[in-house]
């Protein structure tokens, strides 16, 4: 891998990485440190627990659908909240990425903090989502796994986040790619199918 800041960005397994914990995944890259390693949300993986039956008061602001993802394998005891102001203005409770550029396709987007009042926050964000858990990297270990050919690193949009169709994300991430990654986007559930 060649150093750069991956926050901002989408880790999108290869059809080869068959770990249960990522097979198939889309992860948001939302802090990737050189020093400290790199820390995403896995953002195709609804769970079917809805978020009114964790954080009661925030379920009138979560995105569609409105559930908690499992945002990975560390830490899913707690919970990890992405969010995207409505308007110009910076809401309180909310924290930009780091290392993103402005006026990037996810320059907007940040960490929510869950212990800020729902009732002042809530209604300033546009989109709203909550993971359990979240992945995370040691130093070096995600570049080796790139190297390795097990992650495509790929440019993320707000909606990737926040889609509505989170279960046909993996797909539709490769297929507007075009080119060898679009027809990797048709790669077979199982391939022996093919």
């Amino acid at each position: 891998m060649d150093g750069s800041i991956l926050t901002g960005s989408l880790l999108v397994a290869t059809p080869m990485l068959d770990d249960p914990n990522f097979r198939r995944s889309v992860v948001f890259v939302i802090d990737d440190d050189s020093d400290e390693g790199t820390l995403g949300v896995i953002v195709n993986r609804p769970s079917d627990l809805a978020v009114g039956d964790v954080l009661s008061a925030w379920s009138g602001f979560v995105s569609d659908p409105a559930v908690m993802f499992a945002g990975g394998p560390v830490g899913a005891g707690s919970g990890l909240a992405l969010g995207m102001p409505g308007g110009d203005d910076i809401p309180l409770g909310w924290r930009p990425l780091a290392n993103v550029e402005k006026g990037s396709q996810v320059s907007r987007l940040g960490v929510i903090d869950l212990d800020a009042p729902p009732e002042i926050l809530g209604g300033a964000l546009g989109g709203f989502r909550v993971f359990a858990g979240y992945t995370g990297w040691s130093e070096g270990q995600l570049g080796e796994e790139i190297d390795d050919g097990a992650w495509y690193v790929l440019p993320a949009c707000a909606e990737d986040v926040f889609s509505a169709a989170p279960s046909s994300l993996w797909s539709r991430v490769l297929r507007r790619q075009g080119g060898d990654l679009a027809l990797v986007s048709t790669f077979p559930d199982d391939p022996t199918m093919n």
